[in-house]
C-alpha cells in the first residue's frame, strides 16, 4: 500500500554520513560502503536477513497496523496481546514469521519492492537499512535470538492520529480525516475498483478517532518507558503531528528526560490549519534542541513537486507559507536540527522535480554553514498504480535523466555543504532503474488516472491540464483509453 512514505515514509539521516555534535560535522562515510559491509554480514546469516524486520517498525495506532520498513503492506496488530506484552505492537505474529522465512532464505512476499530492485543487480533499502548504525549495533543479539517476542525496535515510527487538514491524491482516510469528510460527502472515486469508498473503512478499518478509548494508544504508552531508553531514532508521522496531542505529550517527557544520544523526527505538512499550533510546536522544538535535550531533531516536510504542482498532489498546501515555515524553523532554531524534504516521488513529480533540487541548492546555500542542514528523500510511491511513476511514457524517463545530470553537475567535495551527495544521486538512480525495469504501460492505468483526476477536478474546483500543461498528450492518451 501507500502507507509508507508519509509514513514515508521515510530516511533519517544517521550518525554515518552526518553525525551532528556539537554543531559541526565530526565525520562523513561513503553511505553505500556501509550498506556493502552490512550485506556481507547479512549474507553470513541468509540471503534475504534483514536487520529492519527486527529493529524497524511503523506503528498506525488509529488502526491498529504496523510494518517494519514502509515497504511492506501494513498488517494487524493482535488487541488481546497488548495487555501483558506492549512490545507486540511490534512483535506481531506476521513479523515472527516473516523474520523466521528470511533466516531460512526465503524471501517474504511483503517485501517484494527490495526483492525487485535487488532483482535488476541494484542495491536494496534491505542493504542499506541495515548497514545504519541503530540496526547494525544489535546483529550478534539478533543472530543468537532471533526469535524474541519482546523484541524492543531502535527505530520506531508511530502515527498516532489520522487528524489531518490536507487530502494528498495518493492518500486515504485512514491517515487524513480531510479526505474521510471528501468521501463521507461524495462517496468512492470512479476507479476500476472503487477507490477510498467510505465503506471500506468501516469496521476494522475506521480509524479511533482521538476523542474514542484506543487500545494501540494505551498500550503505547505503557510500553513508552521502556522503549524511550532504547531508542535511537523516533519519528512521529499522521495525519499532521501538529494536530496531535500526542505529539506535545511526547515532546514534553522528552523536555523532562534528556536523552542524548536520540534522533527525534517528526514529519508535517507545515501548513497547520490554526497558527497557535505552529507557535507551541516551534516553542517545544526550540527548547529541545536550544537545550540539547536530543542530539539531533530532523523536520520532515512532505512536498512532491514544486509550486502549483505541489499544491495540486497535496490538495490543501500553500507552498509559500509552508516555505515560508520552513525558513522560520531554520532561523529560529539554529543549532541541533536539520529539515528534510520527503518527496513520495510519483507521476505527477517528474516535471517540476527541476524547480524543488534548485531550491533545495538555494536554502543549503542560505542555511547550511557548519553542517548540512537542508536535505532530501524520494521514496518511491508505489499505489495506487495509476499514480506510478513506471506508467509514464518514456519520454518522461528523460526528464528524470536530466534531474540527475543537474545534481551531479552540482556535486563533489569542493563544494563543501553545497552540493548533491553521492548517496542522494544513487536514490534517483535507483528510483530510474527501478522504472525501466518495471515500466508498465497498462490501459487500465491509463482509465484509472483518468477517472481519478477527472473526479479531482471536480470535487476540488481544480484543473489539472491548467496546472500540468506539459502533460497534455500524456492526459489525452489517457482520456482516450476510456473510449
Amino acid at each position: 500500500e501507500m502507507l509508507r512514505s508519509l509514513v514515508g515514509s521515510e530516511m533519517c539521516i544517521r550518525d554515518s554520513y552526518t553525525r551532528i555534535q556539537e554543531c559541526k560535522i565530526v565525520s562523513t562515510s561513503d553511505y553505500k560502503s556501509d550498506a556493502l559491509e552490512a550485506k556481507e554480514k547479512l549474507d553470513s546469516v541468509s540471503p534475504t536477513m534483514c536487520l529492519a524486520k527486527w529493529n524497524q517498525t511503523s506503528l498506525h495506532l488509529p488502526t491498529g497496523l504496523t510494518n517494519s520498513c514502509y515497504h511492506p503492506p501494513l498488517h494487524k496488530i493482535d488487541p488481546t496481546k497488548l495487555a501483558d506484552n506492549p512490545a507486540a505492537l511490534h512483535n506481531t505474529a506476521e513479523k515472527l514469521e516473516q523474520r523466521s522465512q528470511m533466516l531460512k532464505g526465503e524471501r517474504p512476499e511483503g517485501c517484494s519492492y527490495c526483492w525487485k530492485l535487488e532483482d535488476t543487480g541494484e542495491m536494496s533499502d534491505r542493504q542499506y537499512r541495515s548497514g545504519e548504525p541503530w540496526a547494525m549495533q544489535d546483529f550478534e543479539t539478533i543472530r543468537q535470538n532471533p526469535i524474541d517476542e519482546r523484541w524492543t525496535p531502535r527505530y520506531v515510527e508511530v502515527n498516532f492520529n489520522n487528524a489531518c487538514n490536507f487530502k494528498c491524491s495518493y492518500c486515504s482516510p485512514q491517515f487524513s480525516t480531510a479526505w474521510g469528510k471528501e468521501t463521507d460527502t461524495y462517496g468512492s472515486y470512479p476507479t476500476s475498483t472503487p477507490h477510498n469508498a467510505p465503506e471500506h473503512f468501516q469496521g476494522r478499518r475506521r480509524p479511533i478517532p482521538n476523542r474514542e478509548e484506543n487500545p494501540y494508544v494505551t498500550a503505547f504508552w505503557k510500553w513508552w518507558p521502556t522503549l524511550y531508553k532504547n531508542l535511537k531514532h523516533f519519528r512521529m508521522t499522521g495525519g499532521e503531528p501538529m494536530m496531535d496531542v500526542n505529539t506535545y505529550k511526547v515532546f514534553q517527557y522528552i523536555m523532562d528526560h534528556p536523552k542524548k544520544d536520540l534522533h527525534l523526527n517528526v514529519t508535517s505538512n507545515m501548513c497547520p490549519p490554526d497558527k497557535k499550533l505552529k507557535t507551541k510546536y516551534y516553542n517545544m522544538a526550540q527548547n529541545i534542541c536550544m537545550e540539547e535535550k536530543v542530539e539531533h531533531m530532523m523536520q520532515f516536510v512532505s512536498v512532491d513537486g514544486y509550486g502549483k504542482r505541489a499544491e495540486y498532489i497535496r490538495n490543501g498546501l500553500d507552498f509559500n507559507y509552508m516555505m515560508d515555515n520552513v525558513e522560520e524553523f531554520l532561523e529560529r532554531i539554529p543549532v541541533r536540527n536539520s529539515i528534510t524534504f520527503i518527496c513520495t516521488y510519483n507521476n505527477l513529480s517528474i516535471t517540476s522535480m527541476d524547480k524543488l533540487l534548485e531550491k533545495i541548492l538555494e536554502l543549503r546555500t542560505k542555511y547550511s554553514t557548519t553542517y548540512q542542514r537542508v536535505w532530501f528523500d524520494v521514496p518511491l510511491l508505489r499505489q495506487p498504480a495509476w499514480q506510478q511513476i513506471t506508467m509514464l511514457p518514456e519520454s518522461y524517463q528523460a526528464i528524470h535523466e536530466d534531474n540527475i545530470k543537474y545534481m551531479q553537475d552540482n556535486s563533489g567535495e569542493d563544494n563543501g555543504l553545497h552540493i548533491f551527495k553521492d548517496f542522494e544521486i544513487q536514490k534517483m538512480q535507483r528510483n530510474l532503474a527501478y522504472w525501466q525495469k518495471n515500466a508498465d504501460a497498462s490501459t487500465q492505468n491509463k482509465k484509472d488516472f483518468y477517472a481519478f483526476f477527472t473526479e479531482h477536478d471536480r470535487r476540488r474546483t481544480t484543473r489539472f491540464l491548467n496546472t500540468f500543461p506539459e502533460m497534455e498528450e500524456f492526459w489525452v492518451e489517457c482520456k482516450n483509453a476510456n473510449g
